[in-house]
């Protein structure tokens, strides 16, 4: 996957089909077939949505948008709660696990598959929220144009919901062993550091062992880390009005990471 100009991300004609087949075979492999994923989100859909369903506030009746909504397993959680969700992202296979996941759900989802950043204007004003979470930003080399699509898809006084990975955590520290005694924390990194990164994409740990041999460089992505002040004033700048920016904890029940910021909530509205 390649970053064009604009800092959306684009994918050639041959990778595309293996995106797709390997994304699909991705979330299978993580959270099971779109029926047995349903069958646990439905039995408690509130636990897959924490914190961030505190954030949102009141969902049930409320035209809510998931920009980069991935496999739809928070939109789906949503709609179960009484939601009119739609979900934006450029992946054909996730649309196809998240149809198919609110299908088993029994709930309505509407999946547009499309750059964000070029949704129709029939969709602007649309929503009384609009959100993104966990591992977005760093998608996008310019964050104008995401901040301004939020606004335009907000109704007057709607809330937008941009929860992500600390920088603090993702740019600054690096950490080695997985218990509390031997979890060592070092500060080696460049907070303010604008290079693009190559990463592998993010569900290749979920593909079955051996799936990316001699395929890697079509599984590729460019990240930009962005500092938290980058964020909020992107945000404010985009014409955002700034309401809380949260700093989360390590929420898990491991212990090792107490003390370090592991996320970030950025809760803002748009003008009435």
């Amino acid at each position: 996957m390649n970053e064009i100009n604009n800092g959306t991300p684009e994918i050639s004609r041959s990778s595309e089909e293996l995106w797709n087949e390997d994304t699909y075979a991705a979330w299978v492999g993580r959270f099971g077939t779109p029926a047995e994923a349903a069958a646990k989100l439905v039995k408690a859909p509130a636990a897959k949505l924490a914190p961030l369903l505190h954030y949102l506030g009141e969902v049930k009746e409320k035209h809510i948008m998931n920009l980069m909504g991935s496999n739809g397993i928070k939109a789906v959680a949503l709609g179960l709660l009484g939601g009119k969700v739609t979900v934006a992202d450029f992946s054909e296979a996730n649309g196809r696990y998240a149809e198919e996941l609110a299908k088993e759900a029994g709930i309505d989802l509407e999946y547009i598959v499309s750059d964000v950043l070029k949704l129709p204007a029939a969709l602007e004003g649309k929503y009384d929220t609009v959100f993104a979470e966990m591992g977005i930003v760093h998608y996008f080399t310019d964050l104008a144009p995401f901040m301004e699509t939020a606004l335009r898809l907000l109704a007057p006084g709607g809330r937008f919901v941009l929860r992500d990975f600390h920088p603090v955590t993702t740019k600054l520290i690096s950490s080695r062993g997985s218990t509390a005694k031997v979890r060592k924390h070092k500060v080696d990194g460049d907070y303010f550091d604008t290079t693009l990164e190559e990463k592998i994409i993010s569900y290749a740990k979920y593909l079955p062992s051996g799936a990316l041999a001699g395929e890697t460089e079509q599984r590729v992505v460019h990240w930009r880390r962005w500092t938290l002040g980058e964020i909020v004033t992107a945000a404010a700048a985009g014409g955002l009005m700034i309401r809380k920016l949260i700093e989360e904890p390590n929420l898990s029940s491991d212990v090792y990471d107490k003390g370090i910021p592991k996320a970030f909530a950025l809760i803002a509205e748009k003008q009435k």
